[in-house]
């Protein structure tokens, strides 16, 4: 069984992460397993694949735009024939590997992976129609979290049960996990941090205007990047705020940062299934998230949720934390517990046996 994992780049996020935990596992069960980029740039993930040993296709570099340029559907065309499975994950690979197949009669076997709640081409009306043909054309569907498929369903007007499936997405617990311990209170710098990319989609200005409601101590460590960072970069300078928000880029050694930090946060508008999210519960530190599709059901009863876009309450939770060393251990240990049922070894079993299930061998 040969597996070539597609997608548009290693740049960061939460597929891009996934695949960067997970490939080197699936090659250690012996699968034999690539990986193809739409843009090959060498970003941060990219090295430490290849560090790995990961074998790494390259259809371009250069500015991210150039992923959106259809004359990738024929450069994907002679992979097609040298793989049992395309396993794709986001947009416009999607389309690209859809359309690859379909004009090189390929009997290659896709198999897409959804990410997100929602996303906006189900908001338009010529995409949405394209989407149901694209969809189509995929064996096997796999949605990250039950509200992702049933979202998808809907979008798609499809209730096919032998080609939808569940897998939740999954960490590498012993990365992150670590033994609680006792919170000191005492009025030294407080360090929050917040991990994803610097998109619309992402909410790191209500983290940001939060500040404003917490003491000088309280400092935010915001690591990631993308196309909204220097708006927040300028945010912070009009609150006057730029003392106290750290922008710190791109990072492999998230764990690290995250054993330092005293509390986690993710201020988002929507998520699939935010591995930022489980890998803060699995740091052993209290994690607060927006109430918004995605993150309510994971962090629901175990951290701390605040209405999204309202900065004072997100203070008020932060400065609750902070006050109270019995209720930070709390409900860090209660974080640590719901992370653990997201181990990724556990989505890597239930992936070779849908491989193998479905006779993709």
């Amino acid at each position: 069984m040969k597996i070539l994992q597609i997608i548009s780049s290693l740049g960061e996020g939460g597929a891009e992460k996934l695949l960067l935990d997970s490939i080197p596992l699936y090659i250690q069960q012996g699968i034999d397993m690539d990986l193809l980029v739409l843009n090959g740039d060498e970003y941060p993930f990219l090295q430490e694949l290849k560090k790995k040993g990961v074998h790494i296709y390259s259809l371009s570099k250069g500015p991210m735009k150039k992923i959106y340029n259809p004359m990738h559907i024929f450069k994907i065309i002679p992979y097609l024939r040298r793989y049992d499975i395309a396993h794709v994950h986001l947009f416009p690979e999607l389309y690209w590997v859809a359309l690859a197949k379909i004009l090189s009669n390929s009997s290659i076997k896709l198999l897409h992976t959804e990410h997100n709640v929602t996303n906006r081409r189900r908001k338009d009306f010529l995409l949405k129609r394209i989407d149901k043909y694209i969809y189509k054309k995929y064996d096997l569907i796999i949605s990250i979290t039950d509200e992702v498929n049933n979202n998808l369903k809907k979008h798609l007007n499809i209730n096919d049960n032998n080609k939808f499936y569940v897998i939740n997405n999954g960490i590498n617990i012993s990365q992150f996990i670590q033994k609680i311990e006792s919170h000191n209170i005492e009025r030294t710098n407080k360090i929050l941090i917040q991990i994803s990319r610097f998109k619309s989609q992402k909410d790191q200005d209500t983290v940001i205007k939060a500040l404003q409601y917490l003491p000088e101590y309280v400092k935010l460590y915001l690591v990631g990047d993308g196309e909204r960072r220097n708006e927040c970069e300028i945010l912070s300078k009009q609150l006057n705020l730029s003392h106290r928000v750290k922008f710190l880029g791109i990072r492999t050694d998230v764990a690290e940062l995250l054993k330092s930090a005293d509390i986690t946060l993710l201020s988002s508008y929507y998520e699939g299934l935010s591995l930022s999210s489980l890998e803060c519960m699995a740091s052993g530190k209290p994690f607060i998230a927006s109430d918004v599709p995605g993150l309510r059901d994971i962090v629901q009863d175990a951290g701390i949720l605040f209405p999204q876009g309202d900065e004072k309450k997100l203070a008020q939770c932060i400065n609750d934390l902070l006050k109270d060393k019995n209720y930070y251990n709390e409900v860090s240990s209660k974080c640590i517990e719901r992370a653990k049922q997201y181990d990724i070894n556990k989505m890597i079993d239930k992936y070779v046996e849908i491989y193998n299930r479905i006779g993709f061998i």
